[in-house]
């Protein structure tokens, strides 16, 4: 839920501050993917529609994705205390205002016996731009990683001991029109290819995690397991790359 969750906050919300859509539609799309949000706490929290045009109204130029995980920070820059909250969630927001930051860390939020939603808690962070890969090294990385994992796979369990939802979701890897990525209008076209590409490998790891090791010797299941890993951190690099590129220059703009 939380990389899903804050893969399109940042999407949508950078769409709409790039002025590709509306804040009205930007909400309505990120409430799509985990119900109704809200920012804050009690009893200081608003709607997300309201608490997105706080921050605009507080300068909000941009908004950052980090999908950390236990040492892998990935796009945060501190301080201490808003990095382990994302790490303990696996992805946050984080806004760039006029000379400051702030985190958003998605949590689910329960109330009764049916309500469901989400619950972003607010952090100071950290102005400082993150270490994080570039869209055309992270497409390069990934492809790379694609490639071993595969690999990986295909040689630790023939083609056909492979489950068949993993088989269909290696299939997938190869049809580049399928229209799934995650991004919103706005965005270059590398970045919706390499964020679909990276969806994808995604539903592959999870997957194959899964996979039962019975009948696996130490070295096949050593071999699987790193090549699981270095794919689901170039997924996690690849997605950053893609949301941070609402701002990137376009190739040939400046002439």
């Amino acid at each position: 839920m939380s990389r899903a969750v804050a893969i399109a906050l940042v999407a949508w919300g950078n769409a709409w501050l790039t002025g590709h859509v509306g804040l009205d539609e930007a909400v309505d799309e990120v409430e799509k993917s985990a119900g109704p949000q809200i920012v804050g706490g009690e009893p200081a929290e608003v709607t997300l529609r309201r608490g997105l045009g706080d921050l605009r109204v507080g300068g909000l130029a941009a908004l950052r994705l980090a999908l950390p995980e236990p040492g892998d920070p990935l796009g945060l820059t501190g301080p201490p205390s808003f990095n382990a909250a994302a790490i303990e969630a696996g992805a946050a927001a984080v806004a760039v205002l006029d000379g400051r930051a702030m985190g958003l860390v998605p949590s689910l939020d329960r109330r009764g016996s049916s309500y469901v939603g989400v619950r972003w808690t607010t952090h100071d962070a950290s102005a400082a731009p993150p270490d994080v890969p570039s869209l055309a090294e992270a497409d390069r990385r990934l492809t790379l990683a694609m490639r071993d994992a595969t690999e990986a796979l295909l040689a630790v369990d023939d083609f056909a001991g492979v489950p068949p939802e993993i088989a269909d979701a290696l299939v997938d890897l190869r049809d580049p029109d399928r229209g799934d990525h995650p991004l919103s209008p706005g965005y270059p076209p590398r970045a919706h290819r390499v964020a679909a590409l990276a969806g994808r490998l995604s539903l592959v790891v999870d997957l194959a995690l899964q996979m039962d090791d019975r009948g696996l010797s130490a070295d096949q299941m050593r071999r699987r397991g790193e090549a699981l890993r270095l794919l689901d951190a170039a997924v996690r690099r690849a997605l950053v790359a893609a949301c941070n590129s609402a701002f990137d220059p376009v190739p040939g703009a400046e002439r």
